[in-house]
């Protein structure tokens, strides 16, 4: 049976809020080789760990983070008060240059790091690819750039070094043909995207899954080629004494 790598979705986020410093460490405790994080850029350059660009959802202030630094997004408690109460408050917003050290002390960790497509879109995708080159440069050995945008990982590729990942939005015969002259190392897709009948797409890339928190799905996907699964209940998933394979113990 093969036995896929698991990948924790926006860190432990079944458990704690999502992007934030306490749960990238759960994850890595609780034995994820693999974290996944979203990134946006503030107007001062700076990278955030954040997937919306309002504050709304996560930390219940109604706040558009475009107009904020990365300093003053810190007087901020994303603590995502809907689903856990004050149970975590406060929660600061990590910033990318403090996160990038918990990997550097976890060698065997690796990372996915999503840049937004709000932020390419607010900034200039050329400008924001150019600073997080720049940032991911000293960690390319535990990182790998994802983006929904195929025009950004294409630009990317000037860092020849740096594993990209794209983000397929449509699983059609388009996107396999630009998956095709992209030739990304990693492909990723939502499970419901992907018609039962079609096989994954052959190629030199890894495919990763995600939206997955059933054991028994993750082990199928396995077996149809998918060698990463992306779920938000990392510790649950690694319960499984079959996934638990692949854990990683950090010493955490």
């Amino acid at each position: 049976m093969k036995i896929p790598t698991l990948v924790a979705h926006r860190g432990y986020m079944q458990c704690y809020p999502e992007n934030s410093l306490i749960g990238l460490k759960a994850a890595l405790r609780a034995g994820a080789c693999m974290v996944e994080f979203d990134l946006q850029m503030m107007k001062d350059g700076d990278f955030v760990l954040l997937h919306d660009t309002n504050l709304k959802r996560t930390s219940g202030q109604d706040m558009d983070i475009f107009d904020l630094t990365s300093d003053q997004l810190r007087h901020f408690s994303v603590h995502e008060p809907q689903r856990f109460g004050n149970r975590f408050s406060p929660t600061p917003i990590p910033r990318l240059r403090e996160v990038l050290p918990l990997l550097k002390s976890c060698p065997q960790a690796k990372a996915l790091v999503e840049i937004k497509q709000e932020s390419m879109v607010r900034w200039h995708f050329k400008t924001v690819i150019d600073r997080l080159l720049e940032a991911l440069g000293p960690y390319k050995n535990q990182c790998s750039l994802i983006s929904y945008s195929h025009e950004a990982l294409a630009y990317a590729q000037q860092e020849p070094h740096l594993p990209i990942g794209w983000v397929l939005r449509h699983y059609n015969r388009d996107h396999q043909k630009k998956a095709e002259g992209l030739q990304p190392q990693l492909l990723i897709c939502n499970a419901r995207k992907i018609p039962d009948e079609q096989p994954l797409w052959p190629g030199h890339w890894q495919w990763m899954i995600y939206d997955i928190i059933d054991p028994r799905v993750a082990l199928s996907w396995a077996e149809k080629g998918a060698e990463l699964i992306e779920t938000a209940d990392i510790g649950g998933m690694l319960n499984h004494p079959q996934l638990a394979e692949k854990a990683c113990n950090h010493g955490l």
